[in-house]
């Protein structure tokens, strides 16, 4: 092989090692991108759950100072909050599992 052949296989070859490299820069990008959406995604979701949670304990609060009639008014709510704090919670889960 001349030098002259074998200088332009080198660069030919490095030129593919230079554009792997920028695709894989790329994807890196794109994976950290995918990260901070997720981590994102991760503390709205935990967000709502907590929300949820803290609603169920305020009707809980709410409930040991209640009245025998009122509390029987209650429970509905109680459980509908309890459903709603499940359900966020599996949510969760099931995105992050």
């Amino acid at each position: 092989m001349t030098m002259e052949k074998k200088e332009a296989y080198r660069e030919k070859f490095q030129a593919k090692l230079d554009e792997w490299k920028a695709e894989i820069d790329k994807l890196k990008a794109k994976t950290r991108q995918k990260q901070v959406d997720a981590e994102s995604e991760y503390h709205e979701e935990i967000s709502k759950f907590k929300q949820k949670r803290e609603a169920l304990k305020a009707k809980l609060d709410k409930l040991e100072d209640a009245s025998e009639d009122a509390w029987e008014d209650m429970k509905e709510g109680i459980e509908k909050s309890s459903k709603e704090l499940k359900k966020a919670f599996d949510n969760a889960v099931k995105k992050f599992s």
